[in-house]
């Protein structure tokens, strides 16, 4: 079934009372690493800033699903201080909502709107563009459960692939994966994708609860212990890998200076050993903190 991105915000767009214009815009997440990013769903409202409420928003994103003939099984949405109002207008239409880092085809939408669009509107508010976002602090990782912990068995490692070989992807045998058009994100054919591959004896176990935390990139982290962070849902970090020699180090460090190459495109991998032919899980990521 699908899934949708969502953003419901002011926009850098003033009316006639020298308000911020507040607009929906709906896309369909990506399904496949070779899906034409022209045949996605795309949907965009504007709001009165008089009505801006919940019950405005069940209307638009209700008029999306007509339109589109689809309803999705959960929609993904970024901005932590709309959680409540975006999250009601789903419940009340039946849909799950997910507050995610994992919108990536919707914050590439909003860049080129940013860029394309919204300058070009009467009524453009350059104080308003550059207006900085609200952020937020990270949280301190938290160790995986230990129903998923790796034993002294489990072995991984950091590897890299040319975007040119996710083509083959549609043939890989992958139980758990979520996928988006690599080459539509702003990397060549021969781009190098670094990524990091977990191999352990409870690897289906561990891809399965790993799909059910909505992914949203991996990152290293310096200091007194270096770790591999895994970033999930819209502020979760875990504890995915313990650095613990000045040569995995390196090859972490390495591994950063590719994603910054690979406009931060990167990998995670599960499989039982490095002699499987399948994967348990396979991921695409992008470093993504949407403001």
């Amino acid at each position: 079934m699908a899934i949708w991105e969502l953003d419901f915000y002011s926009r850098p767009v003033l009316d006639e009372n020298q308000k911020k214009l507040w607009e929906v815009l709906i896309c369909e997440a990506p399904s496949k690493v070779d899906q034409n990013p022209e045949t996605l769903y795309k949907f965009t409202k504007v709001c009165p800033n008089t009505t801006v409420n919940s019950l405005w928003l069940q209307g638009a994103i209700a008029e999306a699903i007509q339109e589109a003939g689809v309803t999705p099984k959960k929609i993904r949405f970024f901005r932590r201080q709309m959680n409540n109002m975006i999250s009601k207008a789903c419940e009340d239409l039946g849909i799950s909502p997910v507050s995610s880092r994992r919108t990536y085809t919707l914050c590439q939408w909003l860049d080129d709107r940013k860029v394309n669009f919204y300058p070009q509107q009467e009524g453009y508010d350059i104080v308003a563009a550059n207006s900085p976002s609200v952020q937020y602090p990270p949280l301190n990782p938290t160790p995986l459960p230990e129903a998923v912990r790796g034993d002294k068995s489990d072995k991984w490692s950091f590897v890299s692939l040319q975007a040119d070989a996710f083509r083959e992807m549609n043939e890989w045998d992958i139980a758990f994966k979520e996928l988006f058009p690599i080459l539509n994100m702003g990397v060549s054919a021969d781009t190098i994708i670094p990524g990091l591959i977990i191999y352990s004896g409870r690897a289906l176990p561990l891809a399965g609860w790993m799909s059910g935390l909505d992914l949203g990139y991996l990152k290293l982290e310096m200091g007194t212990r270096p770790i591999v962070r895994l970033e999930t849902a819209a502020s979760d970090s875990w504890i995915l890998v313990n650095i613990t020699s000045p040569g995995t180090l390196q090859e972490a460090k390495n591994f950063e200076e590719q994603k910054s190459g690979a406009n931060k495109i990167h990998f995670l991998a599960i499989q039982s050993s490095p002699d499987s032919e399948s994967f348990a899980g396979f991921w695409l990521l992008k470093e993504n903190e949407p403001g």
